[in-house]
């Protein structure tokens, strides 16, 4: 099993509108609403694996109760540590006419100690069942900056890795509690040593500046940094070398939850022992195949096959 912990887990909400008005009334003629949270996501892409899954985390008010039904509806097996302040929403408006998508994040609830106290008892022991852990996403008002760095060691003393897949002092503070491997994009790798990772005068990734700059995630207490590079691929950085793994070509669509889906590529293959190069073709397959698709979390297992066999890895020199 794997257990995928999302703290700050979402109710997405999506209207769509032919031709937004923002200072008037607008009546979608579509709404869908669903789980939502980069930890949902990945869920979605390990049971397209038919891989057992756990998902927990917080959840509260009728937000909480509508995820966790949700996640019932679909398949998804959840225990969430009840919070008092509901859960947060997500509001996306789609205009089919202008081809744009305005999108409002809420922040999610305030946290209290004791909730917090009781979730992380709850995740000591699913530990127990588990072969590799999740973490993923933003951490809620009132939970500790630290928090993914605590869970991660709890992971790593009940000899379960982990990896970690979050953003700005969430990225930082966890790598220095050791998981197994840390996956931000470039985007999250930028703001984490706080300094651009481009080519001069474009926005092209400079792959020597990301491989020194994954360098120092790995100098803090991560075992390896897996960087997503968009069309580019994957760079990893690890112990045992740097590979680069890259789709066959363009890969257009919507590339929403294609990070996820790589994250869920990683930890499958740490639970069935990949090594490195089959463990980044399994990733950028995955990251590829979720692009294809209109909605963040779901794969083709089809189309992830006919992907996997055309990914190209390539180990750089050092």
């Amino acid at each position: 099993m794997i257990l995928v912990v999302t703290l700050n887990p979402a109710l997405d909400v999506t209207h769509h509108v032919a031709g937004a008005e923002w200072a008037g009334v607008n009546r979608p003629h579509e709404v869908a609403v669903r789980p939502g949270g980069k930890g949902v996501n990945v869920a979605r892409t390990l049971r397209a694996l038919d891989t057992e899954v756990l998902i927990t985390g917080l959840a509260g008010g009728p937000a909480g109760d509508a995820i966790a039904a949700g996640l019932a509806a679909a398949g998804l097996a959840a225990d969430f540590t009840a919070t008092a302040g509901e859960t947060r929403r997500t509001f996306a408006v789609v205009d089919t006419r202008r081809g744009q998508t305005g999108l409002f994040n809420e922040p999610g609830p305030l946290v209290s100690a004791t909730e917090y106290e009781h979730f992380r008892a709850r995740y000591r022991s699913a530990l127990a069942g588990s072969a590799a852990v999740v973490l993923s996403g933003s951490l809620p008002p009132g939970v500790p900056a630290a928090a993914y760095a605590e869970l991660a060691q709890l992971a790593g003393a009940a000899g379960v890795p982990t990896v970690l897949d979050a953003d700005g002092p969430a990225l930082m503070l966890g790598a220095t509690g050791g998981p197994a491997i840390v996956k931000p994009n470039l985007e999250e790798l930028e703001r984490a040593v706080g300094r651009p990772l481009r080519r001069p005068g474009c926005t092209d990734p400079d792959p020597d500046a990301v491989v020194r700059a994954a360098g120092e995630l790995i100098t803090a207490g991560a075992g390896a940094v897996v960087v997503s590079l968009g069309p580019a691929g994957l760079l990893a950085v690890t112990s045992e070398g740097i590979w680069q793994a890259a789709p066959p070509g363009p890969a257009p669509g919507n590339p929403t939850g294609a990070g996820d889906a790589a994250v869920a590529g990683l930890a499958h293959s740490l639970m069935h022992g990949h090594g490195w190069p089959d463990r980044l073709r399994h990733a950028t397959a995955l990251g590829t195949a979720a692009v294809a698709e209109p909605v963040a979390g779901e794969v083709s297992p089809g189309r992830y096959r006919e992907l996997l066999a055309g990914i190209s890895v390539a180990r750089r020199g050092t």
